[in-house]
């Protein structure tokens, strides 16, 4: 009360305009003061950045120092720092113009050496860090390259033979072809199978006859399609002697070298969007456009010269399976890129609060740090924890995918389904929430956090739409818990062989110590995932015996399917960051670790209402774990400015008021 009255006194002085000597010596103008002499580290943030980004930091800082010494990415001068980002302030042709010279830029400097063509894991992983990097520069030239390389190239790869490989491969790594790919339709986005686009086969030339048959089949939000792309993978159901033989992939050139639109095609623009403005989606219709034989990616599938249809996989929906590889690639690549865009913005939003003050505690005394208040703490640490917590996922996730066998490949379309939804809508949250702590400031394009809210919200939705995925990721245990009551309950798989052991324990009351054990945090969370699953079995299973059919007893049990999905990505979250803290020995790390492991573990039971609508957790135990929240964020807040700067990411990716706010908006810096 004290403190509201000196604050009411204050301003109705001010507004009287009495006692303005008083006011004004009271308040004596602020000068920015550098969190760095006052945040001592207490670790080495230089190993905590090998364990987060896990693989290729040479490559990284070599093109974070190319991106930063060219004037090609718009380098600033704000006060004493340079900052690089693209401008959004240009209209959308100019945006999509300096995206394409961009990349002009780098494969003259050799950044793309080796994407397509290059054998084995480190290749594949160089990419996957160089993207990393492009993508905190600017997102329109991620996902163009993303498209060109991952789709357009993946599909090539994966789904053609030696012919294909040999003919395009080369090319488009050196963008002789500028590829794009054509799956999404105007009314057939996640449900691929349902595409309308129809190819037959003309024997008689030896063809393939492309044909979008109605205005629902127009290929739409096709990125490269509405200005650069020469070539498109098209996705298109196969029909041979007028039996369908299900979706297939071919390729079609839509323009010539000098970008002319290429006869029986037709191409108009999506227009402007909330974000990723430096892309050119298209539309895309197809007038019985025709193609040799030979451009049908034939890995899975192919037809002969007289008209022959030959598959060694036999199921058709195994046969679909296969032609949708390449989008695990480009979830692989979303997810991981979802969590370097979180460490930007808590980067940005804690160096704010480490410098920002508001309030005082006492009369005449200092106003208080931003992350000095347990409520800012509270905002941001948790959020920090998750995404350290998801860098350790995301790298398991990564050595999965460049590590793959055939055999792996279904536990890799799960996971990356299951991190893709998790870890973008977690960059969501995070953006909106670290927007939200940088007050005014955080409205500001240059700042970047904002407007990476209005950029990323796409992730949420394109390469599988999240809630779709999670429902896949269901499925898939679904599947997994009957196979294992056929198996006499042996779990093999998905992780879930925790299943196999005896069911664990919440103790009645919870300790400190044991809140903060990862052998209780594990019980809990393979508790929940446990509980869950045969809850969905058994309700799936109730529908069923009802008369539904197993699809719409499915549909039915969406709640349950929901509450499951996030347990399993949250369960081997968890696990994969003990392990990777496991991996370190000094002590000064591991503890730091152990304390942002207890805050991510601990922060997802208080905020999965699973633990307490399913009696995981009593009301006693709920409120234990968050006041053990609170006291987490206490002791995590002096690691803040060390943990940020352990992302390793340089100063010019983040913004003015990362650094010093006041002299970036100072008079002298305004430009004349």
């Amino acid at each position: 009360m004290d403190q509201a009255l000196q604050r009411t006194k204050i301003i109705s002085n001010h507004l009287l305009q009495s006692n303005s000597s008083q006011i004004i010596s009271a308040n004596a103008c602020l000068s920015y003061s550098p969190p760095e002499p006052n945040e001592v580290f207490q670790f080495d943030i230089k190993e905590m950045r090998k364990l987060l980004d896990g693989h290729n930091l040479k490559d990284r800082d070599w093109l974070y120092n190319l991106v930063i010494q060219s004037k090609m990415f718009n380098p600033r001068q704000v006060g004493e720092k340079v900052f690089v980002s693209s401008d959004y302030n240009q209209p959308m042709e100019q945006q999509r113009e300096i995206t394409m010279r961009r990349i002009s830029y780098l494969l003259e400097r050799g950044v793309f050496r080796g994407w397509l063509t290059g054998q084995g894991v480190e290749p594949t992983l160089r990419r996957i860090a160089q993207s990393e990097v492009l993508e905190m520069f600017d997102h329109s030239i991620s996902i163009k390259l993303g498209v060109h390389f991952s789709l357009w190239g993946g599909a090539i790869k994966f789904l053609g033979t030696k012919r294909h490989h040999d003919k395009w491969l080369n090319d488009t790594e050196n963008y002789v072809v500028k590829g794009c790919f054509a799956m999404t339709e105007l009314g057939h986005g996640s449900n691929v199978k349902g595409i309308e686009t129809v190819t037959t086969y003309d024997s008689n030339t030896g063809e393939f006859v492309i044909n979008t048959p109605c205005e629902s089949a127009q290929k739409y939000w096709i990125g490269g399609a509405a200005k650069h792309a020469t070539h498109t993978v098209v996705f298109s159901q196969l029909e041979i002697n007028g039996k369908n033989q299900g979706v297939h992939a071919f390729i079609c050139q839509i323009r010539d070298a000098d970008g002319n639109i290429c006869p029986n095609i037709r191409i108009a623009d999506c227009g402007h969007k909330i974000g990723l403005n430096g892309v050119d989606n298209g539309r895309i219709w197809f007038d019985n456009v025709r193609i040799p034989r030979e451009n049908l990616l034939n890995s899975v599938a192919d037809v002969l010269p007289n008209g022959e249809y030959m598959s060694a996989i036999k199921d058709p929906d195994q046969r679909f399976a296969a032609f949708m590889a390449p989008l695990t690639s480009g979830r692989v690549n979303i997810s991981a890129a979802a969590v370097y865009i979180s460490k930007i913005g808590l980067a940005i939003a804690i160096r704010y609060a480490l410098s920002r003050r508001a309030f005082s505690i006492t009369p005449n005394g200092p106003e208080i740090l931003l992350l000095d208040y347990p409520s800012h703490q509270r905002r941001l640490l948790p959020l920090l924890a998750k995404t350290y917590a998801m860098s350790s996922a995301a790298i398991y996730m990564k050595m999965l995918y460049v590590n793959r066998t055939p055999q792996s490949n279904k536990i890799i379309h799960i996971i990356s389904s299951a991190f893709k939804a998790t870890f973008t809508w977690h960059n969501q949250r995070t953006l909106q929430e670290c927007r939200e702590a940088c007050g005014g400031q955080g409205l500001k394009t240059e700042n970047r956090v904002g407007h990476f809210k209005s950029e990323f919200d796409v992730q949420s939705t394109f390469e599988g739409d999240n809630n779709v995925l999670m429902q896949q990721v269901s499925k898939a245990l679904l599947a997994e818990y009957v196979a294992a009551k056929k198996r006499n309950n042996s779990f093999k798989g998905l992780g879930l062989e925790h299943m196999n052991k005896p069911c664990p324990v919440i103790p009645s009351q919870l300790t400190s110590s044991l809140l903060r054990s990862s052998q209780f945090q594990m019980d809990a969370f393979c508790l929940r995932e446990r509980d869950l699953l045969s809850r969905f079995a058994a309700e799936v299973s109730q529908h069923q015996v009802k008369g539904q059919s197993k699809q719409y007893a499915f549909i039915l049990s969406y709640q349950l399917a929901e509450d499951l999905s996030r347990a399993f990505s949250d369960r081997l979250i968890l696990q994969t960051f003990i392990e990777a803290e496991a991996t370190v020995t000094t002590s000064s790390l591991k503890n730091v670790l152990g304390l942002l492991r207890s805050l991510y573990a601990l922060t997802r039971m208080e905020e999965d209402a699973a633990f307490l609508r399913y009696g995981y957790l009593s009301k006693d135990n709920d409120a234990a774990v968050r006041k053990e929240v609170m006291q987490l964020c206490s002791e995590v807040r002096p690691h803040a400015l060390a943990l940020v700067s352990s992302f390793g990411i340089p100063d010019a990716f983040l913004s003015p008021i990362a650094f010093n706010w006041i002299d970036a908006n100072s008079w002298y810096a305004v430009d004349q």
